[in-house]
């Protein structure tokens, strides 16, 4: 499985925005981030091509998505009837790694891919390990009983975060289902998918 190595704030800093909702992304100054490097203070102006460029990127970060999978995504996007930017959004959105994360029982996309490649997690009563797993509405999502202590370890250290409207979510079964596909506005991450779209053509 192939996955982005090397240190991640420094990817949030480097973006400009926080790829996760752990502490050490989300601790921007009264500035923002700062990007990284001796040099990081100085201002960037970016052109039309750069701003779109680095939309993808936030967008590929967030979802931990390498250039492939994302191009696969947003082809993907432009074949499907509706709103090419929402339904990008929604296919991203309803990968199973992702909802994993978004139910706040791994602490991050990184932690979610993990529990879902050592084959814990159980999609409508089958093993599956397949991060990229893309879920539906009726959907049932739940968990091996051996990592349970562990998963309810990270819903406290996570408190306070909201499972979007699209999940149903049951922490004392652990047990979650997916009800509809998500709209942008319940997408707890700020993005201008347009500009992406720009980007591709």
């Amino acid at each position: 499985m192939s996955r982005r190595l090397g240190p991640k704030v420094r990817l949030s800093r480097r973006l400009g925005v926080a790829i996760a909702d752990l502490p050490k992304h989300t601790k921007a100054g009264a500035d923002g981030f700062t990007p990284p490097g001796m040099h990081g203070f100085r201002s960037q102006r970016l052109s039309e091509y750069g701003v779109r460029l680095r939309e993808k990127q936030r967008m590929k970060a967030h979802y931990s998505v390498l250039e492939k999978q994302f191009r696969r995504y947003m082809s993907a996007a432009k074949k499907a009837k509706g709103n090419t930017a929402v339904t990008l959004q929604q296919l991203l959105e309803t990968r199973l790694d992702n909802v994993i994360r978004r139910l706040g029982v791994a602490r991050s996309i990184w932690a979610a891919r993990q529990l879902v490649a050592h084959g814990h997690v159980i999609v409508n009563g089958k093993k599956t390990d397949i991060p990229s797993f893309a879920v539906e509405p009726g959907t049932v999502i739940t968990f091996k009983e051996k990592t349970h202590k562990l998963l309810r370890e990270n819903m406290e250290s996570l408190a306070g975060l909201n499972v979007p409207a699209w999940i149903e979510f049951n922490p004392a079964q652990l047990e979650a289902k997916v009800v509809a596909l998500p709209v942008p506005e319940q997408i707890p991450f700020e993005i201008n998918p347009n500009l992406i779209i720009e980007f591709y053509r």
